[in-house]
């Protein structure tokens, strides 16, 4: 059997189109966030319903993650990107327009399931395209890198949104989300193709999977690591709502609150490309365990904080140990995805991680309802060592081959 020789695979090749889409995606839902709360009361929500619209996001990203799987393996990774962005703009532009006709809430709360839907599909195309196309040597820097442009997207997808309002009121923020939405779909036409590897020819058909296959068969996977998942999720949607609420109980202005949670998310946005070349060179655990401590430990700090400086040194801590873990959900779900099933297995392993994500806020918000808003903080922090205690025994040592 011969052999022919290949150019080192290098990030760079495929930067544009595999980065560039998802930084515009998250750019135009960066936008949206500060305001669909506030465009729900303007149409007459009370602000129950309207903290519900915004709900609506991520339930409708969380419960689509199963047929998200389906739609990229029927249309393949780029037309599911492509069309998940171009969903998401259609959806942005109907929430623009929403004040305009009579029954805008109603508008508003459909177009916010459907960019939830769009998320989904969009989120599990990328992280299934990078799988396959990135070698396993560079698997978790890709993945980190991935993480880490989701979250500089979601940065400034606020102020470039704020800049615009300044013209066009809020539905500016809208309009906003709908050119980059569609320019991230524009610029994930030009995503190349996999090269699919060739299937040995041994006679045996090979048996098509399906999700309640890949369930059954790797329930053991979703039972250990997965629990680890859910748990780092459930922590990460907790600290978005802990700081601003801990920065209120002190008697904090909304100023004062933004500016550390600004800080504390400039900080995760820096540390994410050496976070994923310690996990590709050294294993995964090097990350997964230090940064649940690391949050955990910040949890746990929070409510000895009384002041101005302790919370913000305490958020700084959260934002590092969280900016470390960018991409380590995706490369665990990468690293165990099986070739032979790996849109559902990812479909399934994001739907667990979205469901913890989902239980974090409520966990805390049912601890500060029975007990008080610093014992709901240390329970999210004591979900931190949980996550350490389970990555620890369950993540084997990866060793992988050094080609370079």
């Amino acid at each position: 059997m011969t052999t022919t020789q290949t150019a080192p695979f290098s990030l760079r090749s495929i930067a544009v189109p595999a980065f560039g889409p998802a930084l515009l995606f998250s750019i135009g839902e960066g936008a949206i966030l500060p305001v669909v709360a506030l465009s729900a009361r303007d149409l007459g929500a009370s602000v129950a319903v309207a903290a519900l619209v915004v709900t609506l996001i991520g339930l409708g990203s969380w419960f689509f993650n199963l047929p998200a799987s389906l739609i990229t393996l029927k249309f393949g990774e780029r037309w599911a990107i492509v069309g998940a962005a171009a969903a998401s703009a259609v959806a942005l532009a109907a929430a623009a327009l929403a004040p305009l006709v009579p029954e805008g809430l109603w508008l508003l709360a459909a177009a916010m399931v459907v960019v939830g839907m769009a998320a989904s599909v969009f989120s599990l195309a990328r992280q299934k395209y990078l799988t396959e196309a990135v070698p396993v040597i560079l698997r978790a820097r890709a993945l980190s890198t991935l993480g880490g442009v989701n979250r500089i997207g979601i940065f400034i997808g606020p102020f470039i949104g704020a800049a615009v309002m300044q013209f066009a009121g809020i539905t500016g923020a809208y309009w906003v989300g709908v050119v980059a939405m569609a320019a991230a779909a524009a610029l994930s036409v030009t995503i190349p193709d996999l090269v699919a590897a060739p299937a040995a020819d041994d006679g045996v058909p090979i048996r098509q999977a399906t999700l309640r296959s890949v369930a059954v068969s790797h329930a053991g996977v979703f039972l250990s690591v997965g629990m680890g998942v859910l748990l780092l999720s459930a922590l990460r949607a907790s600290r978005q709502v802990v700081i601003p609420l801990w920065a209120e109980h002190l008697g904090m202005d909304a100023t004062q609150a933004s500016l550390i949670y600004g800080l504390s998310g400039a900080i995760d946005m820096l540390v994410f490309y050496p976070a994923g070349k310690l996990m590709d060179r050294k294993g995964r655990q090097w990350v997964a365990i230090p940064s649940t401590l690391i949050m955990g430990t910040a949890m746990l700090l929070i409510p000895l904080s009384t002041g101005f400086a302790g919370l913000l040194l305490a958020a700084l801590l959260i934002g590092f140990g969280n900016g470390i873990s960018s991409g380590l959900n995706m490369t665990l779900g990468a690293d165990f995805s099986p070739d032979n099933g790996r849109g559902q297995f990812l479909g399934i392993w994001r739907f667990m991680a979205d469901a913890g994500a989902t239980g974090g806020p409520v966990l805390l918000s049912g601890m500060t309802a029975v007990a008080s808003l610093g014992a709901g903080v240390a329970a999210t922090g004591v979900i931190g060592f949980a996550a350490a205690a389970v990555f620890a025994v369950t993540i084997p040592r990866l060793k992988h081959r050094r080609n370079y």
